[in-house]
C-alpha cells in the first residue's frame, strides 16, 4: 500500500508540473517558470502560485523542498489571465494554492470549483488597502516590502502545517526572505527621504502601497485596470498637475503598452522612464527577481525625483 501511495503521488506530482510547463513556459529565477521543480523538490508541498510575486514568495520559502508553478505565463498581465483546462487540473491536485482574491476572478472561480490543498489567500494575510480613486481593493501589496515580509511568515507556516518535517526549513528560509525585505524597505526609506519632488507620476494606479509606504504622491494615468483609457480630461488635468509639481518624468511599465504615457510625455516635455509595477516577469527581465527589480525601481525614483 505504502508503494502503491508514493507512485499515486509522484504520478500526480509529474501530471501537475507537465500541465504548468506546457501553459507556462520557461523563465528565470524558477518560480516564475510554472514548471520549476524547486531545487531537489524533495517531497515538499506541490504550490501553485497565480501570478509572480506570489510565486516569488513560494520559491523562497520552499528552501529547495517545493515544487513550485505559476498560472500566469511571463510576458502575461495577470488580470488578463483565463486558465487553461490544464490548469485547472493542476489548481485541483496542488498540495498548496497561493492566490489573492478579486485581482483575478477566473482563478478565484477555478480554485472555488475544484481546489483540494491548502489554499492561502493574500486577501486574509495581508492588510490591503482602498484603490485611490474608489475602484475597490489596490491589489498591488507587493510594492510595500513589509507587506510581502508578512506573506513569507504566511507561506512558512502554510508549508510547516503540510510538511511538517521539513518546517524548521521553511520557517528559516522565511526568516531570511524576511531579511532581505526589511532591508529593502530600509533603502527605500534612506533613499527616498530627501527628493526634490515627492509627486510620482505612473501609467497605471500600480503603486498606492510604495507611495504611501514612503510618503510620495501618486499621479496615476489610468486606474487599477491598466486597460482603461484614461479621457482627455485627465490628460489635461495631468498636464496641469505635473507642471505645477515640478515633474520631470512620467512612469511606462514592462507589460503594458506605453503609448498613453507617452503621450502625456510629448505633451507635457517630460522623460519617458520604466517603473516595473512587478505584477510578472518578461523577456527583458527574465534574468531579474523580485529584489533587483524593485532595486531598479528605487534608483529610478531617485533619478526622477531628484533624491
Amino acid at each position: 500500500m505504502i508503494v502503491m501511495w508514493i507512485c499515486q503521488r509522484a504520478l500526480r506530482r509529474a501530471a501537475v508540473v507537465l500541465a504548468l510547463l506546457l501553459v507556462a513556459g520557461c523563465g528565470a529565477n524558477g518560480a516564475d517558470a510554472g514548471s520549476d521543480t524547486g531545487g531537489e523538490g524533495a517531497g515538499g508541498p506541490l504550490t501553485v502560485a497565480a501570478f509572480y510575486p506570489l510565486a516569488f514568495v513560494a520559491q523562497r520559502v520552499g528552501a529547495g523542498q517545493v515544487e513550485v508553478g505559476q498560472l500566469t505565463s511571463p510576458g502575461v498581465e495577470p488580470h488578463d489571465l483565463e486558465p487553461s483546462p490544464r490548469q485547472v487540473v493542476a489548481v485541483s491536485e496542488a498540495d498548496v494554492l497561493l492566490v489573492q482574491s478579486g485581482f483575478q476572478p477566473a482563478v478565484d472561480d477555478v480554485v472555488a470549483q475544484g481546489a483540494q490543498g491548502s489554499v492561502i489567500d493574500v486577501a486574509t494575510v495581508v492588510d490591503l488597502a482602498p484603490a485611490a480613486n474608489g475602484e475597490g481593493i489596490d491589489p498591488h501589496f507587493w510594492l510595500d516590502p513589509l507587506r510581502m515580509a508578512t506573506l513569507s511568515g504566511a507561506v512558512a507556516e502554510a508549508y510547516a502545517g503540510t510538511d511538517p518535517k521539513n518546517a524548521a526549513k521553511y520557517r528559516s528560509a522565511a526568516a531570511e526572505l524576511t531579511g532581505q525585505l526589511e532591508r529593502l524597505d530600509r533603502q527605500f526609506s534612506a533613499g527616498l527621504a530627501d527628493c526634490q519632488t515627492r509627486t510620482v507620476v505612473t501609467s497605471h494606479d500600480a503603486f498606492g502601497y510604495l507611495a504611501d509606504r514612503y510618503d510620495l504622491e501618486l499621479l496615476p494615468i489610468a486606474g487599477i485596470d491598466p486597460s482603461n483609457e484614461p479621457s482627455p480630461q485627465r490628460l489635461a488635468e495631468l498636464a496641469d498637475l505635473v507642471d505645477a509639481e515640478d515633474v520631470t518624468t512620467v512612469f511606462t511599465e514592462t507589460l503594458v503598452s506605453p503609448a498613453v504615457a507617452e503621450t502625456l510625455a510629448a505633451e507635457t516635455g517630460l522623460q519617458v522612464a520604466t517603473l516595473d509595477p512587478i505584477e510578472g516577469l518578461s523577456d527583458e527581465t527574465s534574468d531579474e527577481d523580485y529584489l533587483t527589480l524593485m532595486q531598479d525601481n528605487l534608483k529610478a525614483l531617485i533619478e526622477a525625483n531628484r533624491c
